[in-house]
């Protein structure tokens, strides 16, 4: 049987990509961020998780404006980083488990959750940039990684609560798994950040330190967040932390057992006119 060990929670900001790959995260600026990962890539040795499902949003690069999935589950072998602008970044492929997320997607649709299956896509700074902080620039990633990509640019955008029992249903189908893998949940994007408009540059350190509080310790009332809040509190780009609820409602305690242990909490601003969050948490 395979088991949901923990879960991570990172905002994947673009600059930080680029401070790793041009060799800049040692820098004033960018020293304190990759600090608050030390411990995490060493949690990530000690881990060894077997497989990792991670869910981002894609930035028009392998979805465009003219179609975009609520929920897209990569099912593909491969997956090749994507070219953004400014080239491809210099990270491994990412590896898939075909076999895992085709047995994801065959339960999480029967369970009413409408997907769309993916067997060819490129993978932006969505979720390299959360590999590159967990695992630093290795010469392939640890271990097989599940692309699962969600649409928080282009409204009607998926509401917490959706996300939340996503989250549920994904747990289920790993757990009637019938290999014993290790499999960490991964969710990213976020924390407060506006893009664009009046506010360009908003970050609201105070609400989101109360929204991860909410997260770890009340994640039935983070799931009831409107998404007005989000976007008035957090940022128009703020609402990207729906997908956080994704990885939380997969945890153990959410799900009939024991809380999960908080191993390491990390926040910082700025990182390029956002706001960094970092969490993870263990079943037990």
């Amino acid at each position: 049987m395979a088991r949901i060990t923990a879960s991570v929670y990172t905002s994947h900001v673009p600059a930080i990509g680029a401070a790793l790959d041009l060799g800049k995260s040692g820098e004033p600026y960018w020293k304190p961020v990759f600090q608050g990962y030390e411990y995490s890539k060493q949690w990530m040795q000690d881990q060894k998780p077997d497989v990792i499902f991670l869910v981002y949003n894609d930035h028009a690069t392998a979805f465009s404006l003219e179609m975009i999935p609520t929920f897209a589950i990569g099912c593909a072998a491969e997956f090749t980083p994507a070219d953004e602008g400014w080239g491809p970044r210099p990270v491994p492929k990412v590896i898939g488990h075909p076999e895992l997320a085709a047995h994801i997607a065959q339960s999480v649709i029967q369970d009413d959750f409408d997907l769309t299956i993916v067997n060819r896509m490129d993978v932006d700074h969505g979720l390299t940039v959360p590999l590159s902080l967990m695992c630093g620039q290795p010469e392939a990633w640890p271990c097989p990684v599940i692309p699962f990509a969600v649409n928080v640019v282009q409204y009607p955008v998926p509401n917490g609560r959706r996300c939340y029992n996503l989250g549920k249903a994904i747990r289920k189908a790993v757990k009637s798994y019938d290999r014993p893998l290790n499999v960490q949940i991964w969710g990213t994007g976020g924390m407060s950040h506006q893009l664009q408009g009046a506010r360009a540059g908003l970050i609201n350190r105070e609400w989101d330190n109360a929204w991860l509080d909410k997260l770890i310790a009340d994640p039935e009332a983070a799931a009831a967040t409107p998404h007005i809040d989000y976007v008035r509190e957090a940022g128009s780009e703020g609402i990207e932390l729906v997908m956080w609820l994704i990885a939380r409602g997969a945890m153990d305690d959410v799900n009939g057992g024991a809380a999960p242990t908080v191993k390491h909490r990390f926040y910082h601003v700025p990182a390029s006119n956002t706001a960094v969050g970092h969490l993870i948490l263990e079943n037990t």
